[in-house]
């Protein structure tokens, strides 16, 4: 795909992922904070509907011979140290890298420093990055995909995949309704009734 394509496309994309993310409530600090809690499964619920999505357009697009698979290299330790790093950032900061944009967008001042903070760390890791690769960080199994792990074809274990993961949200949804979940106060009081607010309280700035 030639840079003239790529780019409109990008930002399509983005544009359509922040209106999701957007109307999906998922950008709110306290939504985000509520999932780390395991108090609140909305942001759960919008990642795993994003998954199942993808992997039945990839699988597609993979079979049509559109796109071709580029996993990531598989360095386990890597990703463990990755998470927990990431998922303390997440708690602390009420942002992920995907909703930081959004947030400044709807005017929460605090999202600027995490955005200027997650810039200088990824400055860090580009120059760290070389050193990281020499130490048990950058051991792994090289490039390959979870259908090359069960040997089964990649088409084939996406949409199993897609299929486990509709049932994990069908269960979310019956256990956790996302109308009484979203009713609840986003600025982290999770534990206010559903029907003292309409919805998640915004407080952007003046």
């Amino acid at each position: 795909m030639s840079l003239f394509v790529a780019v409109p496309v990008g930002l399509a994309m983005g544009v359509v992922f922040g209106f999701l993310l957007e109307k999906g409530r998922v950008f709110e600090p306290g939504i985000i904070v509520g999932q780390m809690q395991m108090r609140s499964f909305v942001m759960l619920k919008m990642f795993l509907t994003a998954v199942a999505t993808g992997a039945v357009v990839l699988a597609v697009l993979h079979g049509l011979g559109i796109v071709k698979l580029q996993p990531k290299a598989a360095l386990y330790a890597a990703d463990v140290v990755g998470g927990l790093i990431l998922g303390i950032g997440i708690a602390l900061a009420g942002a992920c890298p995907g909703t930081t944009l959004a947030q400044i967008g709807a005017g929460y001042r605090d999202a600027i420093f995490t955005l200027v903070g997650g810039l200088a760390g990824a400055v860090t890791f580009s120059y760290a990055e070389p050193w990281l690769k020499t130490t048990f960080l950058g051991q792994g199994q090289g490039k390959i995909t979870f259908a090359d792990l069960l040997g089964v074809p990649y088409w084939s274990g996406a949409l199993a995949l897609a299929a486990a993961l509709v049932a994990v949200l069908i269960g979310l949804e019956l256990w956790r309704p996302w109308r009484a979940e979203i009713g609840r106060n986003a600025d982290g009081d999770l534990d206010a009734p559903a029907e003292r607010s309409s919805g998640p309280r915004i407080v952007p700035a003046e």
